[in-house]
């Protein structure tokens, strides 16, 4: 895939003298027809990223083909589950910036633009949006804000500070490196969640309302999914919080941040 190299920014540790370099990571399973779709739509963004990222997480039809055919480099990652998949993408990425999608997003032209432009602000250390679903009239629309508003405002209280949303967000990979080995790989949890709790209570993450991109409704259709995702909720909340419970996440927003060179720490208590 040809790269437009965006314009210097403070949003990477990088040397202001050469452009920032971005990945887009998308882990897949199984999800060739959506990830042609939303491949197409990364290849006709205004600023084009220098790479993409396909996870293949062990898919038995011909998802790394088509990953292969838009340009994209692909990663095998042969342990099943979102969370091994995307922590693979992000070590496996070159960029100072990882942007991450899902195989059935849906991303405006835009898209990467938009993200580049929040993470300018050598404040923020994450970007995440919102969305509309792929249902008819405004039903898509409406049901995005009633599930991404619950999810964010409960996020919020359990980790003491906004969350991340795994069909878009970004984030600087110094962030990545400095938790890679807290995240939880292997498990069944919400690997969006999982790494928002990893990254800590004091990293400035910004929900963008104006950031949105369509995705495929089928994670929130009535039906026997819900329960293996509440649970998934708890797994992700319980693991994390032992590391750090909520009661002291909200306290360290509170404290002031210590010093580290003589510069506010980022992330962590």
């Amino acid at each position: 895939m040809t790269a437009t190299r965006p314009r210097p920014t403070p949003a990477a540790p990088a040397d202001a003298d050469r452009p920032v370099v971005v990945s887009v990571v998308v882990p897949v399973r199984d999800d060739a027809a959506h990830l042609e779709a939303c491949l197409r739509r990364l290849a006709r963004q205004t600023v084009v990223p220098d790479e993409v990222v396909v996870v293949d997480n062990d898919s038995r039809d011909d998802s790394a083909e088509v990953a292969r055919r838009w340009g994209a480099r692909v990663v095998a990652e042969p342990r099943v589950g979102i969370p091994a998949a995307a922590a693979a993408g992000y070590d496996a990425a070159r960029g100072d910036v990882l942007l991450r999608l899902d195989a059935d997003t849906r991303p405006g032209d835009d898209w990467v633009a938009h993200a580049l432009h929040v993470l300018a602000d050598p404040r923020v250390d994450a970007v995440t949006g919102t969305g509309r679903f792929d249902l008819p009239g405004a039903r898509g629309r409406w049901v995005a804000r009633l599930y991404l508003g619950a999810y964010y405002a409960l996020g919020h209280l359990a980790a003491g500070h906004p969350v991340l949303w795994g069909s878009s967000m970004g984030f600087r990979a110094e962030g990545w490196r400095r938790v890679r080995d807290a995240v939880t790989r292997v498990d069944d949890v919400h690997d969006d969640l999982d790494l928002a709790l990893a990254l800590g209570p004091r990293v400035h993450v910004v929900v963008d309302r104006g950031w949105s991109v369509g995705v495929s409704a089928r994670s929130v259709r009535l039906d026997r999914q819900w329960g293996p995702r509440l649970g998934r909720a708890f797994r992700t909340l319980g693991r994390q919080w032992r590391v750090l419970p909520p009661w002291e996440r909200w306290a360290a927003r509170w404290r002031p941040a210590p010093v580290a060179g003589g510069r506010p720490a980022r992330g962590g208590a």
